[in-house]
């Protein structure tokens, strides 16, 4: 199947084939009717799968011009990279379209962001802080909002957003198309979803602990961090094919040690980032590593989470994560579209449980 044979207009085909995108994912193929039928859906997908041209396809398929300066479509996400990549998704499928969008994030000065807000929109893309307070000072009006989109919600739930969340439920008109998207879950999950949710269909790309076949996993025990670091040392500098590597550290304060051990050995080649670094540094960073200037990334996952990177070779698990789902989530960066990836995990002994609930997860040991 190709795009070509879904419902969808030529201003749509054409900005996808301009992306070189004719076959549709999983998860685009599984929500296309779903969300077309105008019912409520939760789609369960990780990074990488499509997720997000999953929504915004048959969201914008359907999207009609209005004089209305207020947005049609309302895109919540957590992070502020997550909003800008969402952002230039839409700008890429409507570059034959005259669809007015942008995003608001926490971290700048609302003064500079308003003015996006106060000319029009059609599609608004916001992290939930942000989004309340506009709607609350004013500034926007959320009574045109005709679908309402959640994506990475458990990762939401998991930052305490939930109030938020319902703050911003509260402020939408009554009848609206709810969509939600996740890479897990959850019991909290299920029961937000039973609290604002009318009858949801759940669409699923691949479940969470399917065996990613691209990838070979391995694990490796080590005694401490100073061994973790000679070891990611040993290999960026024996091995070539080491060349794109998404470094996952379990807190802020580990992701700066990490890095502030190996940026001195290899200068230029390894970048950090995470929630305490400015805006601009973040973007650097992510644009950098995308764009393969940079070797290394070190990352924790929620600002990783959500982002696509380009072509990654490698993925160290420096920490165990806690949760056997991250790791799954975390790996999946690597090995995509039909190419081989590589994903490490260190393992001390502290680790005993999280390697167990990982290894249920994936159904086999780490070799």
């Amino acid at each position: 199947m190709t795009f070509a044979d879904f419902n969808i207009n030529p201003p749509l085909l054409n900005a996808l084939d301009d992306l070189g995108i004719f076959e549709p994912t999983t998860i685009q193929e599984k929500a296309f009717p779903v969300i077309m039928s105008g019912r409520d859906m939760v789609g369960i997908a990780q990074t990488g799968t499509g997720k997000t041209i999953a929504f915004l396809l048959p969201t914008l398929r359907q999207w009609k011009y209005t004089k209305e300066k207020s947005p049609t479509i309302l895109v919540v996400v957590p992070t502020r990279e997550l909003v800008l990549q969402v952002v230039e998704q839409v700008e890429k499928l409507t570059k034959y379209m005259n669809v007015r969008v942008a995003g608001v994030y926490g971290g700048v000065n609302m003064i500079q962001q308003t003015p996006l807000i106060t000319a029009g929109l059609d599609v608004l893309v916001a992290t939930p802080g942000r989004l309340l307070d506009f709607a609350l000072n004013g500034t926007l009006k959320l009574k045109s909002v005709k679908r309402f989109i959640i994506d990475e919600v458990d990762e939401m739930l998991n930052l305490g957003f939930r109030p938020q969340l319902i703050r911003v439920i509260d402020l939408l008109p009554t009848k609206r198309h709810n969509l939600m998207f996740s890479a897990t879950i959850t019991d909290e999950l299920k029961d937000f979803i039973a609290d604002f949710f009318i009858d949801p269909l759940e669409i699923e790309a691949a479940r969470t602990g399917t065996p990613l076949e691209n990838i070979k996993q391995a694990g490796i025990k080590v005694p401490n961090f100073n061994t973790k670091i000679n070891l990611v040392e040993f290999f960026l500098r024996t091995n070539p094919d080491f060349s794109k590597v998404l470094l996952f550290a379990s807190t802020k304060k580990m992701a700066d040690d990490v890095y502030e051990r190996l940026e001195p050995l290899f200068p230029e080649e390894i970048g950090v980032i995470h929630s305490n670094k400015s805006q601009n540094f973040r973007l650097e960073a992510f644009r950098s590593f995308n764009a393969d200037k940079l070797r290394m990334l070190v990352a924790t996952d929620l600002v990783a989470r959500g982002l696509d990177f380009d072509d990654v070779t490698h993925v160290v698990n420096f920490d165990m994560p806690e949760v056997p789902e991250s790791y799954m989530h975390r790996i999946g960066r690597t090995g995509r579209a039909d190419k081989k990836g590589v994903a490490l995990a260190f393992i001390t002994k502290a680790d005993a449980e999280y390697r167990k609930a990982i290894e249920e997860l994936r159904v086999k040991k780490f070799h």
